[in-house]
């Protein structure tokens, strides 16, 4: 691709939905073993969730790529809300992921809220939480207003 410059924060957002893809894939091929192994046809609640917004998240990325790609923010900023926003799709699907390995619950807000055993504290799951949809949601904004700008 010789004629394509591509932004940093681009980049960033391409890989991301490729790993997210493959973690979508791979955890559809986990889910469709517990169906199969499973009387009643059903995968674990979080192997079902880490599948599907692993699928969402690489599609939300690929979006970002274009909003990152024609923003007329400066590249530090468009690279920052990119790695924000990748960050919290990744560490959202790798929570996902652990639950269903562990296969400890089916709500991990309700086991925090209940002190269940190996639950995280509620005042960690509430800050994380807040970053969760400060980061998700100001670094899509960022370079959705980014492109908006661009494109008016």
């Amino acid at each position: 691709m010789d004629g394509i410059k591509l932004a940093k924060a681009t980049k960033l957002c391409v890989k991301g939905s490729i790993v997210f893809f493959m973690t979508g894939l791979l955890s559809g091929v986990w889910k469709y073993r517990q169906m199969m192994s499973s009387s009643a046809g059903r995968a674990n609640h979080y192997v079902d969730v880490a599948h599907r917004s692993s699928l969402m998240y690489a599609n939300a990325s690929v979006l970002l790529a274009m909003c990152s790609q024609l923003s007329v923010y400066p590249s530090s900023v468009n690279e920052k809300a990119a790695k924000a926003t990748l960050t919290f799709f990744g560490l959202a699907i790798g929570s996902y992921l652990l639950h269903g390995l562990q296969n400890d619950t089916n709500n991990q807000i309700r086991q925090s809220k209940n002190k269940e055993p190996g639950a995280v504290p509620v005042w960690l799951l509430e800050a994380f939480m807040a970053a969760l949809v400060v980061c998700e949601v100001g670094g899509s904004a960022v370079l959705g207003l980014g492109a908006w700008k661009a494109i008016s």
